[in-house]
């Protein structure tokens, strides 16, 4: 019977499941952004911040489960917490923008069980007003206040509290620029739709998929339709003027509208172009790393304005875990990478904050 039930839930999901609708997309997501700007706070804040201040770090996509063979956190945990206490010490605010933990796989009680450690980590950041969380479609219990209420807020305290989004504004040059971050998942009709739909997900399939032991995640398994997702986001961060949109969901690094692994190419044919060998093993060498993760890359499409950036994910399968820094002036696509018992930070892409407002 549990067999019969797997397969139909499976099937029903393929036929409602998160492949991109860019109609559906830029529905919910101008929806949620015309929300934030008016000023309804249980969707988000507006916060405002002096560009060439801020110490900001997004991550997304940490998917902590429960220690068993699907936990993709796991791996990267070391990487992860390594990071958080050097962003702790140099006075960032720590912005988690979505599936920060895996309750499609796993109830929030054995989850929080399991990464305390880590959670304890971001709790830090809150009693220092240093923390703003953002649901995601594997977390979205947490938009609700009894889940919250039980679980999370024993940990991080009363003052928790979780969004759908978030504007960050900042003056240059006499005009508000916007940085925009949502998870990514608006659109997707099995986790973003009427409050009914939102609660028969939270509290209905999710469970049923958590019984069955089934994990049902199109975008992040699909690298044809991650592409695809990504330019849709980008496309639709085009319809706004003094707007950078920053999302996570897809697991895919992309930094000022292009991914990395499109970056590290180009790279790759100058070096050789260019007859430098030895960086031309280098990069040859991140390339190879990142193989698993991209395999499957068909769908590529040159998107010119820097207007789209994506967080990556913490939990890629080498332990390794990518996010955007704001500091500085300086905007930054970072990567932790694990390599026995170090850690070490390294820059991936950096960009003037004042020179992509000026590409706006």
């Amino acid at each position: 019977m549990k067999k019969l039930l797997r397969n139909l839930i499976i099937r029903l999901s393929r036929r409602f499941s998160s492949n991109p609708d860019k109609k559906l997309i830029f529905e919910s997501l101008s929806q949620l952004y015309k929300q934030i700007e008016e000023g309804k706070k249980d969707k988000g804040l507006v916060l405002t911040y002096d560009y060439q201040q801020a110490s900001i770090i997004v991550f997304s996509d940490q998917h902590k489960g429960g220690r068993d063979g699907s936990d993709d956190f796991m791996l990267a945990e070391t990487s992860y917490l390594t990071a958080l206490r050097y962003y702790y010490e140099k006075g960032f605010t720590l912005i988690n923008l979505g599936d920060c933990e895996e309750l499609w796989e796993n109830k929030p009680s054995k989850v929080l069980e399991k990464n305390r450690t880590a959670l304890l980590e971001e709790a830090l950041f809150l009693q220092q007003q240093r923390y703003y969380r953002i649901f995601g479609n594997h977390d979205l219990e947490w938009n609700y206040q009894i889940p919250r209420d039980q679980f999370l807020k024993p940990i991080f305290g009363k003052e928790l509290k979780v969004y759908e989004g978030l504007a960050l504004k900042m003056k240059y040059k006499s005009a508000d620029e916007t940085i925009f971050l949502a998870h990514g998942h608006q659109g997707d009709k099995r986790a973003d739709g009427n409050a009914f739909s939102k609660w028969f997900v939270a509290a209905i399939w999710t469970p049923i998929q958590r019984w069955l032991n089934i994990r049902l995640d199109t975008v992040s398994d699909s690298f044809d339709l991650v592409d695809q997702h990504n330019i849709t986001m980008y496309e639709w961060s085009q319809q706004y003027k003094k707007t950078i949109l920053i999302s996570g969901h897809t697991h895919k690094p992309v930094f000022a509208s292009m991914d990395h692994i499109d970056r590290l190419t180009k790279a790759l044919e100058k070096a050789m172009q260019a007859g430098d060998q030895e960086k031309a093993k280098a990069l040859q060498e991140s390339l190879e790393k990142r193989r698993a993760e991209y395999a499957g890359k068909e769908f590529v499409k040159t998107m010119v304005s820097p207007s789209y950036f994506n967080t990556g994910c913490c939990c890629f399968s080498d332990g390794d875990i990518t996010g955007i820094e704001i500091t500085e002036g300086v905007i930054r696509l970072v990567k932790w990478d694990q390599e026995g018992k170090n850690v070490n930070r390294i820059v991936l892409e950096e960009a003037q904050l004042d020179y992509l407002f000026d590409q706006l």
